[in-house]
């Protein structure tokens, strides 16, 4: 697993691995928080996949919101590379009633409803991100999943 090196506040994350043997190391990706290569004991060789799919982690609706709106330009800067690179990038939301929480404005920030849905309907059809809200501590199991099936269609 690779954890990118400005990736903060992720102890349940990395619980989940130490507790389940699953190996990471801290680098730093250009763009997104987590993803993954198969080592050379397994593979002959690294095969590394960081260009290929990333899961970029929002840990509240709160920073998501920030990163649409206040932190646009820079947010999008980093979804245009991974699109550059052909990179299907992941946008995994630590939030298990996002959408309900989105509609009922169950969040501590100024955009609107009709704002926040529209901001990010758009970020997924703009960039093909798949955007899944999950309770946190189920984060480390989505990330270890989403990769081991992405590796294992793609080594097919």
């Amino acid at each position: 697993m690779l954890v990118d090196t400005r990736e903060k506040q992720n102890s349940h994350i990395i619980d989940y691995f130490t507790k389940n043997h699953i190996a990471y190391e801290r680098t730093a990706l250009s763009y997104g928080d987590y993803s993954f290569y198969i080592p050379a004991a397994a593979a002959g060789e690294n095969i590394y996949f960081h260009r290929d799919i990333v899961i970029e982690r929002k840990a509240t609706l709160e920073e998501l919101s920030g990163n649409l709106v206040q932190e646009r330009e820079r947010f999008e800067k980093e979804f245009l590379k991974a699109g550059n690179d052909g990179a299907k990038i992941y946008l995994m939301v630590e939030e298990s009633v996002g959408y309900s929480a989105i509609i009922g404005h169950n969040y501590r920030t100024q955009l609107a409803p009709a704002a926040y849905m529209a901001s990010l309907k758009a970020w997924e059809a703009r960039f093909h991100c798949n955007v899944q809200f999950i309770d946190k501590k189920y984060s480390g199991y989505y990330l270890m999943a989403t990769f081991q099936y992405y590796a294992r269609e793609a080594l097919k």
